[in-house]
């Protein structure tokens, strides 16, 4: 292919005004992050947005090791009989469910069931492993692909296979587990607002949206720029439902054996697709420096054949500078033309630019321009170091409050189902009303409006349901991914 055929992909964006969903999928396969596979509704994670996902991993890791839990790896395979222990949650994932078969030509005696999520294989070990309250808590977390054969599929928000990490816990009473699920919830919180520079509302789900099995659920909800929300991660109390189904118990301080409190919680490579639709423009991807694979690219703007080593002299000294300030990339590549390259590289998202041509040489500067506004100043080389810190922090906090200052001003409120209605057809965003907590209701808003409740906030204020008028808690309602 020819460079001038290759070049054709900076420009083949769709505006977001004009088609949102077309623009969010060709902002991913411009950008290289991912690419549809031969497989119906799996993709394959391209190196630049797998090095973002490694980049996410790595900061929650840490923040997941940090709260006192382990990481191992438990087995890809569910045996049925082990599944369908748990009537309630195979139910729940019963039409998702992919099934192996067959070894080769022999047909197994027992069904194995690809994990659509882990609670089965870990509770069946965890009753293996746990037998006194000295064995408590078991603080686990795993990073592992799931599948979930899914009828509607969109890269990095539903695929067939997604990566994602999941924790399980056990506790010796239900008070250590319902700690457990709020300091995850907000650990997930601290992660997505403070590297992915994502405001989320937290909450509980109702009884009709939680977790199969579960006694609670609490998620994160963000909004993206089209006005629809999104689940950005989800924290589980169990309650002792799954010990009481594969035995997991233990004898406590008075003697007793009992039945163990267990949580789950997990985030999967769907926060990429929020990273997309919060921050991204026209241009395309704009990544908070955090978790940005490259965070400063050096482009050399070439003159005449003899000022060329001048240049490159400059960028030298640039690059040593800077290595190990920030993940640097210089672009010196000669088959592109400079302003080719200023529009890939703010189609991938790099939050800066450092541009060093002849005359920047000769005034010992270079020209730094951000991502995120397209402002550019001129800085002289020996600052740089020093201006380039100052500015990714800069860029991290700007992303983050613009975002919250959107999520802000689409959060309505009403006391009117009427102008409920309205406001999620005409404005979308999140809309807090009251709702009795009756599921038909939750119903009926739902057929009505199309919208769900997203959670229920804590510590919210009391008032009449926007349906019925029987006395209720404050929601987030909204329509979602």
């Amino acid at each position: 292919m020819e460079a001038d055929e290759r070049n054709n992909f900076v420009e083949t964006i769709t505006d977001k005004s004009v088609d949102f969903r077309r623009w969010y999928t060709d902002v991913i396969i411009a950008a290289q992050l991912a690419d549809y596979s031969p497989i119906k509704g799996c993709m394959v994670i391209r190196p630049y947005g797998y090095a973002l996902w490694e980049n996410m991993k790595t900061l929650l890791d840490a923040k997941i090791k940090d709260t006192g839990h382990e990481n191992a790896y438990f087995p890809l395979f569910v045996p049925e009989s082990l599944l369908a222990k748990e009537a309630e949650h195979i139910e729940g994932f019963a039409p998702e469910v992919a099934w192996v078969t067959h070894a080769g030509k022999e047909k197994l005696e027992e069904r194995l069931a690809i994990r659509p999520t882990s609670e089965a294989i870990i509770g069946s070990m965890y009753a293996k492993w746990i037998d006194s309250w000295r064995d408590l808590p078991v603080l686990i977390n795993q990073w592992a692909n799931v599948v979930r054969w899914e009828k509607v599929t969109r890269p990095f928000l539903r695929t067939t296979e997604f990566l994602w990490q999941e924790g399980h816990t056990v506790h010796r009473t239900e008070e250590d587990a319902e700690e457990e699920t709020l300091k995850m919830l907000h650990v997930y919180k601290d992660f997505i607002e403070k590297d992915l520079a994502i405001p989320v509302y937290i909450g509980r789900k109702t009884e009709r949206e939680k977790f199969a099995g579960a006694l609670k659920t609490y998620s994160l909800e963000a909004l993206m720029s089209d006005g629809k929300a999104l689940q950005a991660g989800t924290s589980h109390n169990l309650g002792q439902h799954f010990a009481k189904v594969f035995d997991i118990t233990f004898q406590d301080m008075d003697g007793e054996r009992k039945f163990a409190w267990q949580t789950s919680w997990g985030v999967s490579t769907r926060l990429i697709g929020a990273l997309i639709m919060v921050h991204g423009d026209d241009s395309g991807l704009i990544l908070p420096p955090r978790i940005a694979p490259i965070q400063t690219v050096v482009v050399p703007i070439l003159g005449k054949k003899e000022s060329e080593e001048a240049v490159e002299e400059k960028v030298r000294e640039i690059e040593k500078m800077l290595t190990g300030v920030c993940r640097l990339k210089v672009d010196r590549r000669r088959e592109h033309r400079v302003g080719w390259k200023f529009s890939e590289w703010e189609l991938r998202g790099v939050p800066l630019r450092i541009e060093i041509g002849p005359k920047d040489v000769q005034k010992n500067q270079v020209v730094l321009v951000r991502r995120d506004t397209h402002a550019k100043e001129f800085i002289p080389i020996d600052k740089l170091k020093n201006k380039i810190i100052e500015v990714l922090d800069d860029i991290q906090k700007s992303l983050f409050e613009k975002a919250k200052s959107f999520r802000n001003e689409n959060t309505r409120e009403t006391s009117s189902f009427e102008e409920l209605t309205s406001l999620i057809e005409n404005k979308q965003g999140f809309v807090k009303a009251f709702w009795c907590g009756d599921q038909d209701c939750e119903v009926k808003i739902k057929e009505k409006t199309m919208a769900t409740i997203r959670c229920i906030p804590f510590n919210e204020k009391k008032g009449r349901c926007i349906l019925c008028g029987k006395t209720g808690s404050m929601v987030y309602f909204a329509k979602a991914y």
